[in-house]
């Protein structure tokens, strides 16, 4: 018998912190991402150009996935947070590097970020198994 869901990563740090939320839980043939932040270990990554910050953010979507089976091109959506609107464009052309074919439906908000950074990105991938 198959789980209701199941957690996806280990336990999520921040700051030294053990947080109450999950890196990613499963739920049937879906898996859903938390939030990701830019981080440099477990500290925000609040220095950089909003190209450096959407790199970090994509590469940790990237690995996150792959501990769920999953890859980038099994993303069916991302919601996008950005704390300045002229951030957009350099957001957009990173983001369009890791989507080069079929691209995932996405929404995009200006958004008075919880910590000190450009970004954040939160997904859901369709992966059935």
């Amino acid at each position: 018998m198959k789980k209701a869901k199941q957690i996806i990563g280990g336990p999520y740090i921040s700051r030294g912190r053990v947080l109450s939320i999950s890196k990613a839980v499963r739920a049937g043939d879906y898996v859903f991402l938390t939030g990701v932040l830019p981080r440099t270990g477990d500290q925000p990554m609040t220095e950089g150009t909003i190209e450096d910050q959407t790199h970090r953010v994509c590469q940790t979507i990237k690995d996150v996935l792959a501990e769920a089976g999953c890859e980038m091109s099994d993303v069916v959506k991302a919601m996008v947070w950005l704390k300045n609107r002229e951030d957009f464009p350099g957001f957009n052309a990173v983001f369009g590097e890791y989507f080069p074919k079929y691209p995932p439906a996405r929404s995009a908000v200006l958004n008075e970020l919880l910590l000190d950074v450009r970004v954040e990105v939160e997904v859901i991938a369709y992966r059935p198994e």
